[in-house]
């Protein structure tokens, strides 16, 4: 896909403004994009809007990304993880067990992971940004944690957690 067609597409999707710009100042296409992007919420989107790649590899590139927040996760607090292996294992085996066995893990740590996130971005001495990207439902608790790492620092640490996801992303789903 070209620079333009790319640029008619994210417009047709809605994308953000900033994401837009990113790519139209560069003259990126697709996978130029792809490759240089250090906003791990614009992949994880675009990936999951445009439904790239499998949904397992959507889903555990979600679970790679919120797995660096867990070192925000007070000592003790097994929820988040748990609701991440969960995830893991719906995207590796999608039965209605491992189904109802994610929706548990994802309500026990909805309240965990939003405390963590929140607990580190006042740590970090920031407000903590929401990086809004389109997923299952299913697996809310894991993105959750994958949100919310993206946004629980201001700045450069901020940046930082981005740069590290986008690498675990494009590790997970490379063009």
């Amino acid at each position: 896909m070209n620079h333009a067609d790319f640029v008619k597409e994210l417009k047709e999707m809605d994308a953000c403004g900033d994401a837009i710009e990113f790519v139209v100042k560069n003259k990126y296409d697709l996978k130029q994009a792809w490759n240089n992007c250090e906003r791990a919420d614009w992949m994880l989107w675009l990936a999951c809007k445009k439904e790239m790649f499998t949904i397992k590899d959507r889903t555990h590139a979600i679970c790679d990304c919120a797995e660096t927040a867990l070192k925000y996760v007070p000592k003790g607090e097994e929820r988040p993880r748990l609701a991440i292996e969960a995830a893991r294992r719906y995207a590796d085996k999608r039965t209605d067990k491992n189904l109802q066995l994610l929706n548990a893990a994802g309500d026990a740590a909805w309240a965990a992971a939003w405390t963590a996130a929140w607990a580190a971005a006042r740590a970090a001495g920031a407000a903590g940004s929401a990086a809004w990207v389109a997923g299952d439902a299913a697996w809310a608790a894991a993105w959750t944690a994958a949100r919310d790492a993206a946004g629980a620092a201001a700045g450069a640490a901020g940046a930082a957690a981005h740069k590290e996801m986008c690498v675990l992303i494009r590790e997970r789903m490379g063009i």
